[in-house]
C-alpha cells in the first residue's frame, strides 16, 4: 500500500466527532483549505450548488444565542463545543438542480420539469458529499469537527444571517482544534456499529 493510500485509511479510521474545544482560533489559510475540500464531492449534472456560510467570532456567540437558550445552556451536556471558533453551514440550492436538468442536454430526463420529479432530491446527496470532504480535510489537518442538525432553528438562523429562502441548511459544523478529551464517544456510540460486512451484499441481496 502506497503512502498516500495509508494516509487516507488513517484519516478516515481516525475521524471521530468533536465536542470539546480549545479557543484557539484556526489559522486562515489552513481553515481556506479545509473549506475547499467541501467542493470536491459529486455534483449530479455538475450542478455545483453548494454554498458555505462561515461563522467567527460575534458570529458564533451570535449563533448560539439564537439556537441555546441561557436555560437549555445551564444544562447543556457539552458546553465545549461552544468554544469551537469557527461555524459552518453548508447550504444546497434545490431549485439549481431543476433549472439545470431544463437545459437541452438534460431536459430529456422530465427532472427539469419540477423539484418534485426528482425521487431522490440530490442537492441532499451532493451536499452530504461535499460535508463527507470537508469533514475528512478536518481530520487530515488535526482539527476535531462536529456535525448537527439545526431542526426547528433552520429559518431563525437563515433570517439572522442573510441567507437566502431559496436555500436549505444540511446543518451546522463546528471546527476547532480539540482538548484532549474533545473525541470522546457520545452516549449515542455505547451501541457500537454494525459489521460492515453484513452490511455488503455482493451480486445479490
Amino acid at each position: 500500500m502506497s503512502d498516500s493510500a495509508q494516509e487516507f485509511e488513517r484519516v478516515l479510521a481516525s475521524r471521530r466527532m468533536c465536542r470539546d474545544y480549545t479557543e484557539q482560533e484556526i489559522e486562515p489559510a489552513l481553515l481556506q483549505r479545509v473549506l475547499l475540500a467541501a467542493f470536491r464531492g459529486p455534483t449530479a449534472g455538475n450542478t455545483a450548488a453548494l454554498d458555505l456560510l462561515v461563522l467567527s467570532q460575534h458570529q458564533v456567540a451570535a449563533y448560539w444565542d439564537l439556537t441555546l437558550s441561557e436555560e437549555k445552556r445551564e444544562r447543556f451536556p457539552w458546553p465545549g463545543l461552544l468554544k469551537a471558533p469557527t461555524l459552518v453551514i453548508p447550504l444546497v440550492r434545490p431549485a439549481a438542480y431543476q433549472e439545470r436538468y431544463q437545459r437541452p442536454d438534460k431536459a430529456h430526463t422530465g427532472l427539469g420539469d419540477s423539484l418534485e420529479a426528482w425521487q431522490i432530491p440530490y442537492w441532499f446527496v451532493d451536499g452530504g458529499a461535499g460535508l463527507m470532504g470537508l469533514l475528512l480535510a478536518a481530520e487530515a489537518a488535526g482539527l476535531g469537527a462536529l456535525l448537527f442538525g439545526q431542526f426547528e432553528h433552520e429559518q431563525a438562523v437563515s433570517a439572522a444571517f442573510g441567507v437566502p429562502e431559496h436555500c436549505r441548511a444540511l446543518g451546522t459544523v463546528a471546527l476547532g482544534w480539540p482538548t484532549a478529551t474533545g473525541r470522546a464517544p457520545s452516549a449515542s456510540a455505547a451501541g457500537g456499529r454494525p459489521d460492515p460486512d453484513s452490511l455488503i451484499h455482493r451480486n445479490r441481496w
